[in-house]
């Protein structure tokens, strides 16, 4: 298996040039590549353990990769600290929303706005979440520990988009939450992304990942296996026989 469709002409925002990545010395990627170009919704799909959450955390600056190099708008970020990659407009929201459930939803969403750029903007992207997400309004002197699993969500994405980013990377959104309140989270994600923002989410739910996003890479045991625009690879063999059982 390998590419489905030609890349567009348009220069890639993000772009993953070959990385090598190990845990200790056990290797968990090899020679992954991609690119996301600005305005898109890219899914990156694969089984638990495939590198998904690994390839988001080298792309954040959690974990620096071995061989490889990753460029953001074409600067150089492979060997940057996450609060200077935070700094340059790409934010992550964790798998499992990390929040701090002791301070109040406003408390939250502060401290998202933490980076110089994003401390002058913070009224407007405060009311920025606030249209995305209204309930949170409502909530914001509420303790985040007492919001339901779908409003602590919301809460992480809300604080992600604090940070003023030009790229979001999403870890498993949808994990654990009832179908109504995904709906309610992808209606919101093609909000953000009309807003000007790109994303990269990484999806265990196949079907919706091939809904929602534009492009998607297929990621198996720490190798990007195929990559495409979703309608083709909807029609691909090899997804419908791994994925869909068909």
């Amino acid at each position: 298996m390998g590419k489905l469709s030609q890349e567009m002409p348009q220069e890639a925002l993000l772009k993953v040039s070959n990385i090598d990545v190990f845990h200790g010395s056990l290797q968990v990627l090899w020679d992954v590549s991609l690119e996301v170009k600005p305005g898109e919704i890219v899914a990156l799909i694969g089984s638990n353990g495939s590198g998904k959450s690994t390839l988001l955390n080298v792309i954040s600056g959690l974990i620096h990769p071995a061989k490889g190099s990753i460029e953001f708008d074409g600067r150089h970020i492979t060997t940057l600290d996450p609060f200077q990659v935070v700094a340059l407009g790409v934010t992550q929201v964790p798998e499992g929303r990390r929040l701090f459930p002791d301070l109040s939803v406003l408390d939250n969403l502060i401290i998202g706005s933490y980076s110089r750029n994003a401390r002058s903007k913070r009224e407007q992207n405060l009311k920025m979440v606030y249209e995305h997400f209204p309930i949170l309004k409502y909530r914001k002197d509420q303790l985040a520990k007492t919001l339901s699993g779908g409003e602590q969500q919301m809460l992480a994405l809300g604080r992600g988009l604090m940070s003023d980013p030009r790229l979001i990377l999403l870890d498993e959104m949808s994990l654990g939450l009832a179908p109504k309140v995904t709906d309610e989270l992808y209606k919101a994600l093609s909000e953000i992304r009309e807003g000007g923002i790109t994303i990269l989410f990484v999806e265990q739910n196949v079907r919706r990942s091939l809904k929602e996003a534009d492009r998607a890479y297929i990621i198996e045991v720490g190798r990007i296996v195929l990559s495409g625009n979703v309608a083709e690879l909807r029609e691909e063999e090899g997804v419908k026989k791994a994925y869909f059982g068909l």
